[in-house]
């Protein structure tokens, strides 16, 4: 299966039907990202472990199918991180959605690579991110 339709495939069932969707219930940590020029919406809460890391996370995403899947995506693929090392994947990812070269490490994630073809795009893909940074710095502020 090309890249391309990977990418649409994966897209639109992690959009229709994420995985990841909803509230943490004993949620110890929330972000938000919006973006004011298309309306999406994301919102997330999750539960650290007591060393740091992510417990478990969940999203609300109110906005398109990337926005939507990326959330998804990320959220699964966060989970037992701690916030150096999603600051680290973090830039891997934004790295391979400017170069559409994936790296290793993004699993999944790679699917975005040719997001780097729709510039206008890439900030879809990465609310998600906005929001975890926002959620982890709130945590270190604390």
């Amino acid at each position: 299966m090309e890249q391309g339709d990977l990418y649409r495939r994966l897209v639109v069932e992690r959009a229709r039907d994420p995985l990841f969707a909803g509230q943490v219930a004993d949620a110890q940590a929330q972000g938000e990202g919006t973006n004011p020029l298309c309306g999406d919406r994301v919102r997330l809460t999750a539960s650290m472990t007591p060393a740091g890391h992510i417990d478990s996370i969940r999203h609300e995403t109110r906005g398109c199918a990337i926005c939507a899947a990326s959330a998804d995506l990320m959220a699964e693929h966060v989970a037992g991180y701690d916030a150096q090392q999603v600051a680290a994947l973090s830039e891997v990812f934004e790295r391979m959605l400017k170069t559409g070269e994936p790296e290793a490490g993004t699993g999944e994630l790679a699917v975005f690579a040719p997001l780097h073809q729709h510039r206008s795009r890439i900030r879809c893909a990465t609310l998600p991110w906005t929001a975890l940074s926002a959620m982890l710095n709130d945590l270190k502020d604390r």
